[in-house]
């Protein structure tokens, strides 16, 4: 249920932001990040989730201290760099983040979709590098609603695009041979 709570709020956060700064002054929506890093720390035991959560509570901290909205605009950026952080580091410590994903439908992968899943792990890395860039800089130099339709709408359609890419990849080279 955590895990569903804080989907719902990660994904909807940009939306719940956006609509909320025409309402309220920014310090009262650091309750929400701060309620999003409390969810956060419930939901996992890995460090670098821990990271996570306190760094975005203390955005809320500055947001409500500050009255300004800008470190709530930050928080998209830590999700990503969290992500970069743990893909990047299984590809310095096997297996890769996509090898153990892929490992949960078939655990007995072939060292050429081994291969491919780190391949894919790197791919993932320069997607979380290019999304972090376009989160700060919309949240920087961008309008509310430019943020809030990045952030919320364009980031999950490319990761969208990025996932079914990479589905459609592996089924070729499923077809070649390699058996991912």
């Amino acid at each position: 249920m955590r895990q569903f709570v804080l989907v719902a709020l990660t994904v909807l956060y940009p939306l719940l932001v956006y609509l909320g700064l025409g309402r309220f002054e920014p310090r009262w929506l650091a309750f929400l990040l701060f309620a999003l890093a409390l969810v956060r720390l419930g939901a996992s035991r890995q460090p670098l989730w821990w990271v996570a959560a306190v760094s975005a509570g203390l955005l809320a901290l500055a947001t409500f201290l500050a009255n300004a909205a800008l470190p709530l605009k930050l928080y998209p950026v830590v999700v990503n760099g969290a992500l970069l952080a743990l893909f990047g580091a299984s590809l310095a410590r096997p297996p890769s983040a996509v090898e153990r994903l892929a490992r949960l439908t078939r655990p007995d992968l072939p060292p050429a979709a081994v291969a491919y899943t780190r391949k894919v792990t790197w791919v993932w890395c320069a997607f979380f590098v290019f999304n972090g860039a376009v989160a700060a800089a919309t949240a920087l130099w961008g309008s509310d609603a430019q943020w809030a339709l990045y952030n919320g709408l364009v980031a999950y359609a490319l990761m969208g695009a990025l996932f079914a890419a990479e589905w459609l990849v592996r089924q070729r080279v499923m077809l070649r041979g390699a058996h991912v």
